[in-house]
């Protein structure tokens, strides 16, 4: 697959100034930054995207060889992303640490991290997990307590990794920077490239003698119970997120987050459609023709209602407010009510005779007006 143009990747002009060049990168990087797209594979991909322009541009002599040959021109050791060596993302941040005049993460001021050895702060997995709600919950707002396993850090040694936490060994290879540059001249000039260090993994650290507890990871694996506070008006699907309660990572660095995907638990008798709450009343023919008073059932409990004379099947009566909070704070749904009337399947001989001498009335004929509205008619009114 072709590359794309690296003043395209950066949406700056091709006479645009270095401070331009380093702006733009600056944007385009907190955008796609891999801490606030966390699993989101196509913005990491831009991430390094865009850490490869400004590798090329940012650099008179790289930039001045990409203007006249292009991505051709790049290739044979342009760095660690013209040239293609796919550097990971510790060696994006080490490489371009001070662009955010930071000696750790370029993006401590805008994600809290940072870190020592010119290495990024490394950030540990995401936890994610189901929770069921029945309708009263999500009307109501509740808080649960969920057992979790999750990664947290090790008491023995501190979360190092060294046996009772002794001090760590600067290690030698790389003099505790966790990179390795590497400088090589070519008929072009010469050319830099920084790997990760293969003694210490990028650390700068090297463990002696390793905790027994965790066996040098820094981690142990526990259950744990984690209160969590359901606000009112969660949906199915919608996804809440608890900072800091995923797993922590190998040898410290910032934990993940906990994210909770709501499902909701379909009620007997209550129907949800967005913030309104939907429930379907039978009435006998004679309640419908007469009228009755009856208890429905609402997330509040029971209400009774008024069921006028005459009322018809397929009406929708509406009880303003009694539907569930908006989860954005615009305010709460309605409950509406259905009102079904239920023709009986069987009749007792006198049953049948009763309504065989009603049969010809002129009253239990149907009469609809001009001006009566189809059931799909009165639905359009409520929504």
């Amino acid at each position: 697959m072709a590359k794309r143009d690296y003043y395209e990747i950066l949406g700056v002009s091709r006479d645009a100034s270095p401070e331009e060049i380093k702006k733009a990168y600056r944007k385009t990087a907190i955008k796609f930054h891999p801490d606030k797209n966390p699993d989101n594979p196509e913005a990491e991909d831009q991430f390094k995207e865009a850490a490869e322009a400004y590798e090329v541009l940012g650099d008179a002599e790289k930039r001045q060889r990409y203007d006249r040959f292009g991505h051709d021109g790049m290739r044979g050791g342009a760095g660690g992303f013209g040239g293609g060596g796919g550097m990971s993302m510790d060696d994006i941040f080490s490489q371009f640490g001070d662009i955010f005049g930071g000696s750790g993460s370029p993006f401590e001021s805008f994600f809290g991290g940072g870190g020592g050895g010119g290495s990024r702060q490394r950030r540990g997995s995401n936890l994610r997990i189901k929770l069921k709600l029945t309708l009263d919950e999500i009307a109501h707002g509740v808080e649960k307590k969920i057992k979790v396993k999750r990664y947290i850090t090790c008491n023995t040694c501190g979360g190092n990794g060294a046996e009772n936490g002794t001090a760590l060994r600067t290690c030698p290879t790389c003099n505790g920077s966790g990179q390795i540059r590497k400088v090589v001249n070519t008929m072009l000039g010469q050319m830099v490239s920084t790997n990760t260090c293969g003694n210490c993994g990028g650390e700068g650290k090297i463990i002696d003698r390793r905790c027994g507890t965790c066996k040098g990871e820094g981690r142990i694996l526990e259950e744990e119970v984690i209160p969590v506070k359901i606000p009112e008006g969660v949906g199915e699907g919608m996804q809440l997120s608890m900072s800091g309660k995923g797993n922590v990572p190998k040898r410290g660095g910032v934990p993940g987050d906990l994210l909770i995907v709501i499902e909701e638990k379909e009620d007997e008798e209550l129907k949800r459609d967005g913030t309104n709450i939907v429930y379907d009343l039978y009435i006998s023919l004679i309640d419908a023709a007469l009228g009755i008073s009856v208890e429905v059932p609402t997330i509040d409990g029971k209400v009774k209602i008024k069921i006028d004379p005459g009322t018809q099947s397929g009406k929708i009566l509406r009880l303003r407010g009694k539907g569930i909070q908006d989860i954005n704070g615009y305010g709460k749904g309605d409950q509406l009510i259905h009102v079904n009337v239920w023709t009986p399947k069987t009749l007792s001989s006198d049953e049948k005779k009763t309504l065989e001498s009603l049969r010809d009335s002129p009253n239990f004929q149907p009469q609809p007006s001009k001006g009566d509205k189809s059931f799909f008619e009165r639905m359009k009114e409520f929504f």
